[in-house]
C-alpha cells in the first residue's frame, strides 16, 4: 500500500509535466512557432500531439483502483497518439486503402478516448457516442427517416480516426487552440492578482449596499467567470472568500452557495469573452465575433437583473447585515493598485480588431500582458516563478475534460457526416416538434439539460452545437439565436439537479446540502431557463430588428424579470402574500412577451396593469398586503445606511 502511494505521488509529478506540455504545445501553435523555425506540420499532427499528452494525463489525474492499469493505459495513449502524429502524412495519403497499422491505431485511440471520456464525464456521454456509432453501422437496415448509407466498419473507423471531419476536426481544433489559450489567460490573470483585484473592486463598489456581501459575489464571480472558462475553477477561486462573507452577513449556507454557483455559471454568458465560447461560436457559425458579442448583451443583462434583484430583496426581507466597514477597501486605493489589469483586456481587443489576430493568438497577447504585470508589479505582491509553473499545470489539467469531450464530438460529427445520419436526426427532431416551434424548443431544452450534466460549459456547447443546433436552424431559427439557446440551456446543467456539479462544489465550500443548494440556484438563475425561448421567438432580445421594438422589448423584459424575481423572494418593501405573488408572476410574465408575438400589446398592457395594482396597493393599503402588521419600509437608496429602527 505504501508502495502504491509512492507511485501515485511520482505519477502526480509526471501528470503535472504532461499538463504543462499540453499548455506549452498550444501556446507554441498559437504563436506560430513551427512556421517560424521552418516547419509546416499538418494541423492534425498538432492535434495528435495535444491528444497524446491529454490521454496520458487523464489516466494519471483520474485514476482507477489499479495503478498498473493506469500506467499501462497512459503509456498506450501517449505512444499511439505520438505514432499517429509521426505517421499522419502517410496515413492520410493511404486512407482509402485502409492500411492495417492505421486501423489498429484508430481502434486503440477510439477505445482509449471512450475510457478517458468515462473517467472525465461518466457513462452518459459514452453511451451517446456508442449509440450513435452503432446507428452508423446498422442504420442502413432501419427503415424510415433514420435510415443511413451503408458504410463498412473498417472504412468508418479509418474515417473517424484520421479524416479532418472526424476525431481531428473542428471540435478538437477549437478545444486545443482557443479554449486552452483562454484558460491559460484566466490562470495567468488569477496568479498575477487579477482575481484579488476583481474581488476587491466588487467589495469597494458593493460592500456598502444592501445585500452587499451577495452583490460582491455576483460581481466578482461574474467578472472572473467570463474569463476563466471553467465554472468549477471560478467557484473555487472566488467562492472561498465570497461564500464566507455571505454566511457571515446572514445568508444561509445553501443560499450563499447557490448565489456563488449562479454568479460563477452566469459569467460564461457575459460578453465580451463568455468563457471563450464567443470565439468558438464565431468559428462554428462563420460569423463575425462582434455579432456574437452584441447578441449576448441583453440576455446576460436580464440574467444578472434577476440575480441582483433577488439578493437585494432577500437582504431586505431577512435583515441581512451590511458588510463590516473594516473589510471594505477604498475604491481609489483598489484602482491605484489594480488599474493595470485593464491592459490585458485592451491587449486582447487590440490583437483582435487592430492586428487581425486569431482568437487564440489574441489570448496570448492578453496572457503575456498579465504575465508581465504579475512579474513587474502584481496586485499588492508580485507573481513568483512557482505560480507561473502552477498556471501552466493547472491550465493543462483543467482542459483535459474538454479535450476528451471535443474528441467524442469529433467521432459524433464523423458518424453523422459519413452515414448521413445527421440529416435523419434533424428530421426526427423537427418531426417530434411537429408544426410547433415551442414543442421543438422544449425537446431541445430537455436534451441540452440532460446531455450537459456533469460536463464543463465549453464541452457542453461543442457537443450540443453538433447534435441539437442544426435541427433548430433547420426549423427556421436564427443561427445565432439557436446556438445561444443551446449554450444557455447546456450551461444551466451546471446547477440543475440531479448532477448540478457547480452547485455541488459551492455547497461543499459552504458545508451546505448539495441538492438544496442546486434547487435554490435554479431559482436565482431562472431567467436562463426562460429567456432563451424568448430570444428564439423574437430576435429583438438579441438586438435584431426594429430599433423601437428592441427598446420596448428590452425595457418590458427587464421590468418583467424584476417583478417575477420579487415574487420568487416574496418581498417588495413588505412581505408579499400568496395572491400578490401570483399577481406579480402574471404581470411579469405578461411583460416578457415580445412585441413580435401575437397579442403582445394585450399581454404587455395586462402586465402593466397588474404591476400598477400591486404598487398602488403597497402605497395605499400596505396593511392589506401585510396582515401580520410588519412595519412597512420604504425603499432607501442602497448607499444610505438604514438606522436600527428602519
Amino acid at each position: 500500500m505504501a508502495d502504491q502511494s509512492a507511485i501515485r505521488r511520482h505519477l502526480a509529478v509526471i501528470g503535472n509535466l504532461f499538463a504543462a506540455v499540453v499548455t506549452l504545445t498550444a501556446v507554441a501553435w498559437a504563436a506560430d512557432v513551427p512556421r517560424s523555425i521552418g516547419l509546416a506540420p499538418y494541423t492534425e499532427q498538432f492535434l495528435a500531439l495535444i491528444l497524446a499528452f491529454s490521454l496520458a494525463l487523464v489516466f494519471i489525474k483520474k485514476p482507477s483502483p489499479f495503478v498498473g492499469l493506469d500506467i499501462a493505459l497512459s503509456l498506450l495513449g501517449l505512444g499511439t497518439a505520438l505514432w499517429v502524429m509521426w505517421e499522419y502524412p502517410r496515413l492520410i495519403f493511404q486512407q482509402m486503402s485502409l492500411p492495417l497499422d492505421g486501423l489498429i491505431a484508430g481502434a486503440i485511440l477510439f477505445l482509449l478516448i471512450m475510457e478517458a471520456l468515462r473517467r472525465c464525464t461518466g457513462w452518459p456521454l459514452v453511451i451517446v457516442v456508442a449509440c450513435i456509432g452503432l446507428m452508423g453501422l446498422i442504420g442502413h437496415t432501419i427503415p424510415g427517416a433514420l435510415q443511413t448509407r451503408e458504410v463498412a466498419p473498417e472504412r468508418m473507423l479509418m474515417y473517424l480516426a484520421f479524416d479532418a471531419n472526424g476525431l481531428f476536426g473542428l471540435t478538437l481544433n477549437v478545444a486545443a487552440t482557443v479554449v486552452i489559450a483562454f484558460v491559460l489567460f484566466g490562470q495567468l490573470l488569477l496568479k498575477s492578482g487579477g482575481a484579488d483585484f476583481f474581488n476587491d473592486i466588487a467589495v469597494a463598489l458593493m460592500g456598502r449596499r444592501r445585500g452587499g456581501s451577495a452583490k460582491i459575489a455576483v460581481v466578482a464571480s461574474g467578472l472572473f467567470g467570463s474569463i476563466s472558462g471553467v465554472v468549477v475553477s471560478n467557484i473555487v477561486a472566488t467562492g472561498v472568500v465570497t461564500i464566507r462573507m455571505m454566511i457571515a452577513s446572514g445568508y444561509r449556507r445553501h443560499q450563499a452557495a447557490a448565489i456563488e454557483a449562479v454568479a460563477s455559471t452566469g459569467g460564461q454568458i457575459v460578453p465580451p469573452v463568455m468563457g471563450a465560447v464567443a470565439f468558438l461560436m464565431a468559428d462554428i457559425l462563420q460569423r463575425p465575433y462582434t455579432e456574437i458579442v452584441v447578441a449576448a448583451i441583453v440576455p446576460a443583462l436580464l440574467y444578472y437583473v434577476a440575480v441582483f434583484a433577488q439578493v437585494d430583496l432577500q437582504a431586505a426581507r431577512d435583515d441581512i447585515a451590511l458588510v463590516d466597514e473594516s473589510e471594505i477597501p477604498e475604491t481609489s486605493d483598489v484602482f491605484k493598485h489594480g488599474w493595470v489589469f485593464i491592459v490585458p483586456f485592451a491587449a486582447i481587443v487590440l490583437a483582435l480588431f487592430s492586428f487581425g489576430q486569431r482568437p487564440e493568438t489574441a489570448a496570448l497577447y492578453g496572457g503575456g500582458a498579465a504575465l508581465a504585470i504579475g512579474l513587474i508589479k502584481g496586485y499588492r505582491q508580485r507573481m513568483s516563478l512557482r505560480e507561473i509553473w502552477q498556471a501552466l499545470c493547472e491550465t493543462g489539467s483543467s482542459v483535459v475534460d474538454i479535450v476528451m469531450i471535443a474528441a467524442a464530438a469529433g467521432f459524433i460529427i464523423g458518424v453523422l457526416n459519413i452515414t448521413g445520419l445527421g440529416f435523419g436526426l434533424t428530421f426526427v427532431l423537427v418531426s417530434l416538434g411537429g408544426e410547433s416551434l415551442i414543442a421543438l424548443l422544449l425537446i431541445g431544452a430537455a436534451v441540452c439539460l440532460v446531455l450537459g450534466m456533469g460536463m464543463p460549459t465549453v464541452g457542453v456547447y461543442l457537443l450540443l452545437a453538433v447534435l441539437i443546433a442544426p435541427s433548430l436552424v433547420q426549423s427556421g431559427v436564427d443561427p445565432i439565436a439557436a446556438h445561444l439557446f443551446i449554450f444557455y440551456l447546456g450551461m444551466m446543467s451546471m446547477v440543475t439537479p440531479p448532477v448540478g456539479i457547480g452547485a455541488f462544489f459551492a455547497a461543499a465550500i459552504a458545508k451546505a446540502k448539495p441538492m438544496q443548494t442546486a434547487f435554490v440556484a435554479m431559482r436565482y438563475g431562472w431567467t436562463a431557463y426562460v429567456i432563451p425561448f424568448l430570444f428564439v421567438l423574437s430576435p429583438t432580445l438579441i438586438l435584431k430588428g426594429d430599433t423601437i421594438a428592441i427598446v420596448v422589448d428590452v425595457i418590458t423584459a427587464a421590468a418583467g424579470v424584476y417583478l417575477i424575481s420579487a415574487a420568487a423572494v416574496g418581498w417588495l418593501h413588505v412581505p408579499l402574500q400568496p395572491l400578490m405573488r401570483l399577481l406579480l408572476i402574471f404581470a411579469g410574465s405578461a411583460l416578457l412577451v415580445p412585441l413580435s408575438l401575437p397579442f403582445s400589446l394585450w399581454f404587455n398592457g395586462l402586465g402593466i396593469a397588474g404591476a400598477t395594482i400591486v404598487f398602488l396597493a403597497h402605497h395605499l393599503a400596505p396593511n392589506l398586503l401585510n396582515p401580520r402588521g410588519r412595519h412597512w419600509r420604504p425603499y432607501l437608496p442602497p448607499l444610505i445606511k438604514r438606522g436600527p429602527d428602519a
